[in-house]
């Protein structure tokens, strides 16, 4: 982003292999931050960091379990000297199916990585930036934490979660120099959603329709409004659940937004 300028912080980004994540690695480097990623997948962050350049880092882990995180943290740490900034990117969808056909260990899997994670990561790098009396966390959350999705109630609750627990930590850690914020993207070209368009379970068309700037995001995007938000521009915003999603929730009435053949 044009005017942005982030040379000597440091940031951690999960869930950095691919989508959103890996948007967010390329913008922060760009605007002159180190960056470690991190996700489970260790191919995905490598190819990630490989287009960032030397000085940037790539740490595998599951953002889901604890030890993992500590472990993470400590790398990310280590590498950076201090982390500045941390982008809870890492996340996944659900299965889309009738509720009472759900089953309760995807509901967990998607709850552990979404919300959890988010928790976790956050508790890690906090007692540092509460040292420090600086810092900022960017979560992603999504319109599914704004307004209900039917047929996805694990992915919602994950991600009503999420926009949760950024209120409470920016209510808690703001009088120490920490500000936390979330993203609520819209559908975002993600691979996440090209997997769910091409099995069917999105109708990229009635998405379209439903969408009043009349098409989907990109990944990169997102990354420009997180990029902002972990910005000095941004600093008096704490606390914020910024939809982007190009009118998605403003729009109200019972037709399509825009037609299209």
């Amino acid at each position: 982003m044009v005017g942005i300028d982030l040379t000597g912080r440091n940031v951690l980004i999960t869930g950095g292999a691919s989508g959103i994540g890996k948007a967010s690695a390329k913008s922060f480097a760009a605007s002159g931050a180190r960056v470690a990623v991190t996700d489970i997948d260790r191919d995905g962050i490598q190819e990630t960091v490989r287009g960032l350049g030397n000085e940037h880092f790539a740490i595998d882990g599951d953002i889901s379990n604890k030890n993992d995180v500590d472990k993470i943290i400590k790398a990310a740490g280590e590498a950076l000297g201090n982390i500045d900034i941390l982008i809870n990117s890492a996340g996944v969808s659900d299965v889309i199916m009738s509720t009472v056909d759900q089953e309760v260990e995807t509901w967990q899997r998607i709850i552990d990585i979404n919300l959890t994670g988010t928790f976790l990561a956050s508790q890690a790098v906090a007692t540092d930036m509460l040292k420090r009396g600086n810092g900022c966390i960017v979560n992603v959350s999504s319109i599914a934490g704004l307004v209900g999705l039917p047929r996805r109630n694990a992915y919602t609750a994950s991600k009503h979660g999420v926009a949760g627990i950024t209120k409470t930590l920016a209510a808690e850690w703001g009088i120490s120099g920490v500000r936390v914020n979330a993203v609520a993207p819209g559908y975002v070209l993600t691979p996440m959603v090209a997997d769910l368009i091409s099995s069917g379970k999105l109708d990229e068309k009635n998405l379209v329709r439903r969408t009043p700037l009349g098409r989907l995001a990109s990944p990169n995007e997102i990354a420009e409004v997180i990029l902002f938000l972990a910005s000095k521009l941004a600093s008096y915003i704490n606390g914020a659940i910024i939809p982007v999603d190009g009118g998605y929730t403003a729009y109200g009435a019972a037709g399509p937004a825009v037609e299209i053949e």
